[in-house]
């Protein structure tokens, strides 16, 4: 069973990325490192509801 996902910036707090993650394989919360166009900096991005 796949969910979609949204990442936010942990810096600014933007939702810049959509995922698609299997619920049954990964139970926790992902993070990422990604860049961020509103901080103009690579950040790390955590997964919201």
């Amino acid at each position: 069973m796949r969910v979609g996902i949204t990442l936010a910036c942990s810096g600014c707090k933007q939702r810049n990325y959509t995922y698609t993650k299997d619920k049954k394989k990964s139970t926790e919360k992902m993070e990422v490192r990604k860049y961020c166009r509103f901080c103009n900096t690579h950040t790390v991005h955590k997964e919201i509801k």
